[in-house]
């Protein structure tokens, strides 16, 4: 796990890592919209877990902060979900 990975485990966990690379970056919600080609709304949205999203505009929001998504097995150490 590189320095700045995140685990995440839930929606709310998801959007608060993207609201901190975002705001790290000095971007508005609106900035990250035009980066990805989505309305303001929609990273609003993404950021506060308000309603389920379409994975199309996850990857469109994580490429406009320079984000990737990795899939890797689970760690043997925390095998508990809470989803």
């Amino acid at each position: 796990m590189y320095m700045n990975d995140f685990t995440i485990k839930n929606p709310k966990q998801l959007g608060a890592v993207l609201r901190g690379y975002r705001t790290s970056k000095k971007l508005s919600q609106q900035g990250v919209g035009m980066k990805a080609a989505l309305p303001q709304p929609i990273v609003s949205k993404i950021e506060s877990n308000s309603g389920r999203i379409a994975l199309s505009r996850l990857l469109k929001v994580l490429a406009a902060l320079d984000l990737e998504l990795v899939i890797r097995p689970k760690s043997k150490k925390n095998t508990s979900t809470e989803w």
